[in-house]
């Protein structure tokens, strides 16, 4: 029967920490990696564990495999500090680690609350992720925005969902999405890709209508549609800045 290593990378984490580490308190080990928090964070993990090591933010991607790396245990589950395991995913984890599970990663839903209530529509949800993996044949991939799992061999879901506080407030979010919008253009641009008028005047109207009509976001209210319109709007500065990065680049070429 394998064992299993939950891992948490923070930085600034103290309202969020202690319920996450909570929900994987059943785990045969926590490996806390953080970024030199300047609130508590530090002090309330060594609550739940005394494996938490400081070290500096060599980025998100890094930061995680560091974190497996030094976990005693070959089977891994990432969890974010906004995300909480429910007893439910636990004890479909806990089944499935009673004997060599047959794939290299799972996949769990991911569901958020926002605005007062479990969104269960739009791109929010089923969002499926792979957290649960044997790192000998997985590692996080990726660079600047959506880092995700990369398993060589079979991949499966499981059916519980994994539990995501994604945002304080629509504040907060917005914030977010400036910051993500960001980084999503400047990956996009060193893919090669680039935006115009129909890229800006197409993209965001047509997420809008996936993430409300096709996807549901209407069976959610108003929390639905501010989610809807959000959604659409991260896509909009996404292509905006994609554009701007583009045209700032043209000007920097020799002129002929």
């Amino acid at each position: 029967m394998p064992g299993l290593t939950a891992i948490v990378i923070t930085l600034n984490e103290s309202a969020n920490i202690a319920a996450a580490l909570e929900s994987v308190s059943w785990a045969d080990e926590i490996v806390v990696v953080d970024a030199q928090s300047t609130d508590d964070t530090v002090e309330i993990a060594r609550r739940f564990t005394d494996r938490v090591v400081i070290r500096d933010w060599p980025g998100y991607i890094a930061q995680k495999n560091y974190a497996a790396s030094i976990a005693t245990h070959d089977w891994i589950f990432s969890l974010d500090a906004d995300e909480r395991v429910t007893p439910e995913l636990s004890h479909e984890i806990k089944a499935l680690l009673r004997s060599d599970p047959p794939c290299v990663g799972y996949r769990v839903p991911r569901v958020s609350h926002y605005l007062g209530r479990w969104i269960r529509s739009t791109d929010w949800y089923p969002d499926h992720q792979l957290r649960l993996y044997d790192r000998r044949r997985a590692r996080w991939t990726g660079r600047y925005v959506h880092e995700s799992v990369s398993a060589q061999g079979a991949v499966a879901r499981l059916g519980a969902d994994l539990q995501h506080y994604p945002y304080r407030d629509v504040s907060h979010h917005l914030a977010t999405i400036d910051r993500y919008s960001s980084l999503a253009a400047r990956q996009m641009f060193e893919d090669g890709r680039r935006s115009g008028a129909f890229q800006v005047a197409f993209h965001p109207p047509a997420a809008f209508l996936r993430n409300y009509l096709a996807r549901g976001g209407v069976l959610d209210g108003m929390a639905g549609l501010i989610v809807s319109m959000l959604n659409s709007y991260y896509v909009f500065l996404k292509f905006v800045k994609l554009w701007e990065i583009t045209k700032k680049q043209d000007a920097l070429l020799p002129s002929h």
